[in-house]
């Protein structure tokens, strides 16, 4: 191997230009435009309030009430297929099937607090 290699140098450090060309023939100047802000995920803490108070206030929707039964005797499939009937999509009968399920594990916590505080 020979002594006279030649030594690397970092490229120079360049201002950034406001303007990029793009496109095939890279003719047209065009400029950045920034991102917008993103939406953050989850509902805020006032539409969670409203929405429990309207639960609290309305109750539960007739199929809803048959979909807690179906679970509540153990049919999970059974109730999964009832909620797709009624809802349309495979996704929102999920979704709903476990809001459900969570509401009957709620109530019994709930009862068991009861029968704790009489005791």
């Amino acid at each position: 191997m020979s002594s006279s290699a030649v030594k690397f140098s970092p490229p120079a450090p360049q201002e950034p230009r406001g303007d990029v060309a793009y496109g095939l023939v890279r003719g047209h100047k065009v400029t950045k435009m920034k991102a917008g802000q993103k939406a953050h995920r989850g509902p805020a803490k006032r539409t969670k309030f409203v929405r429990d108070v309207i639960r609290e206030v309305a109750g539960f929707a007739p199929y809803e009430r048959r979909c807690m039964e179906l679970l509540r005797i153990g049919a999970d499939k059974r109730a999964l297929k009832f909620c797709k009937k009624r809802l349309g999509t495979h996704k929102r009968a999920k979704r709903k099937r476990e809001e459900m399920s969570a509401v009957l594990v709620a109530m019994r916590k709930a009862a068991q607090r009861k029968e704790a505080a009489k005791e």
